[in-house]
């Protein structure tokens, strides 16, 4: 079955540090790129980091440029998303997904990821 599974989220305090976790099963991650998103209450979901498959060339939204780190380890068949410097507009559901080889040219594309996770909910506050 395949299948992404997202982990690492949890409540921290303004200024803290999470690490997320997207774990493939089913299928093997290497020829794809993967994407991370969030979508907060209210809001539409928004991309926030891709890592491509081929050079692991690296894409980050503005809102979090500086602060979080993308990265995949496909021996472990499993992508991060090192979130350092939190604040509260973080405060969202967490989304990893995969696209074959590429990043799309813009983060807020989605249509062509064709694996998603459940998602795990980040919370930053005091």
């Amino acid at each position: 079955q395949v299948q992404l599974v997202e982990s690492g989220g949890g409540l921290v305090q303004p200024g803290g540090s999470l690490r997320l976790s997207c774990a493939a099963s089913g299928f093997t991650l290497d020829y794809y790129a993967i994407g991370w998103f969030r979508q907060a209450p209210g809001r539409e979901r928004a991309g926030v980091s891709c890592i491509s498959s081929t050079d692991d060339s690296t894409y980050y939204a503005d809102s979090v440029k500086g602060r979080f780190i993308v990265s995949r380890d496909n021996a472990k068949n499993t992508a991060y998303l090192q979130m350092n410097s939190l604040k509260p507009e973080d405060t969202a559901v967490y989304y990893c997904a995969t696209v074959p080889v590429f990043c799309p040219p813009r983060l807020d594309i989605t249509d062509h990821y064709d694996n998603w996770g459940q998602g795990t909910q980040v919370t930053v506050s005091s």
